[in-house]
């Protein structure tokens, strides 16, 4: 029989301190006292989370449903998935554990959120790197987690990454890929901001007419230059999926695979060409190149950029590396 703890981000997720889920059991934990006194505080589960959870209990899997604001309760709830104490004191997930983490995401930002804080947990700090971790990672095998998407499928190209790998979004198959299906493990992008990706960032903004405004930046994968920094950029593409794969009508990223160890990068450079009767005309050139890192290095003040569809804006140099098969979804 497994544990299975249904996890939702609330809307107070950032909020300091306190929230649902703190010091206790909240929102269908095991301590009745607790969920019962906190229960003002608990946000009605969606729809598709409580016939999640009715179809793991018909199955005979316990199951807990948590609510959590912060990233401290986040944590809470990853520690359940800690394996037994170690020699060298690191904390290193149980790969062999009976308890299973569901995410219920309205995006997939929310899915990020907590595979930054799984990282956060078990990667070892460079000091502390056992002899027992893979050559070509900087943090051990993450434990599989099911994903139930709360909105339906999207159809065209802004597909969530649940749709991207065939994910089912049905509440009972999700269930069911939970108890009874395969690990299937993906890989991570790390950054040196301290974040991950999972599907892609996307370089980059236009303004309020819809016109791209052109940035510098040099760009480099694994020692291939994509521009030099010397030249405006429309656009650049990092992907380890497909979500930021087309520009409009460009295509940026060729067939990126999460499961390849390469981080997909593409760089979209406006040339200007002229006519045989001298008419200017600009085409968007797409630089490609596949590799196990990329940097970034702004060459202006700040460059805003889409990360999984959280906003931010680069303003120093910033590298994102492959993590093969560091993280893994629950499939049919």
């Amino acid at each position: 029989m497994y544990d299975v703890v249904l996890l939702t981000l609330g809307s107070e997720r950032d909020a300091p301190g306190g929230g649902c889920g703190s010091g206790g059991a909240c929102c269908g934990g095991a301590d009745d006292s607790a969920a019962t006194t906190d229960a003002d505080r608990c946000e009605t589960p969606r729809v598709p989370v409580l016939a999640c959870a009715d179809a793991l209990t018909a199955r005979g899997a316990r199951v807990t449903t948590v609510t959590a604001r912060s990233d401290a309760e986040i944590d809470e709830v990853l520690a359940r998935l800690d394996g037994p104490a170690r020699a060298d004191g690191l904390t290193w997930p149980d790969q062999d554990g009976k308890t299973r983490l569901v995410v219920a995401t309205a995006s997939d930002a929310q899915l990020r959120a907590v595979l930054r804080r799984l990282v956060r947990r078990y990667a070892p700090p460079p000091s502390r790197r056992p002899a027992d971790l893979a050559g070509n990672r900087t943090l051990p095998d993450l434990p599989a987690v099911g994903v139930l998407p709360l909105d339906p499928a999207r159809s065209g190209a802004a597909r969530d990454l649940a749709a991207q790998l065939g994910l089912p979004r049905d509440p009972a198959a999700v269930a069911a890929a939970v108890l009874d299906g395969s690990a299937r493990r993906l890989d991570l992008l790390r950054n040196d901001g301290g974040s991950v990706t999972l599907d892609g960032a996307l370089l980059g903004a236009a303004d309020d007419a819809g016109r791209p405004l052109h940035w510098r930046a040099r760009v480099e994968v694994d020692g291939t230059v994509l521009s030099d920094g010397s030249e405006p950029i429309t656009a650049c593409a990092i992907g380890n999926a497909g979500g930021y794969a087309r520009l409009g009508e460009v295509d940026l990223l060729a067939d990126p695979d999460p499961t390849d160890g390469r981080v997909a990068v593409a760089v979209a450079v406006p040339v200007v060409t002229r006519s045989a009767l001298g008419r200017k005309k600009v085409r968007l050139e797409v630089r490609r190149a596949r590799g196990r890192a990329v940097a970034v290095v702004p060459r202006d003040e700040k460059v805003p950029f889409l990360d999984d569809g959280v906003e931010g804006e680069l303003s120093r140099k910033r590298s994102w590396w492959t993590e093969p098969g560091a993280w893994a979804v629950w499939t049919g």
